[in-house]
């Protein structure tokens, strides 16, 4: 199966991102963007949308 991958519209060229794919129902596989052949870590749908949350909340800080 070959998945389709996307970054935020807030990364900028060279930065340090990730990239996401939607196309794994139930799951959100995440990988390096400078290393698009390396691993992938695979995390339950739930579990990606309480990082996010918590991400925009501030819970984790100024990132």
């Amino acid at each position: 199966m070959t998945l389709d991958w996307f970054k935020s519209t807030y990364s900028s060229n060279g930065g340090q991102c990730i990239e996401v794919s939607n196309s794994l129902p139930g799951t959100v596989p995440v990988r390096d963007s400078k290393d698009p052949e390396g691993p992938a870590l695979a995390f339950p749908v739930t579990a990606w949308q309480a990082f996010v949350t918590a991400v925009r909340s501030g819970e984790f800080g100024d990132v």
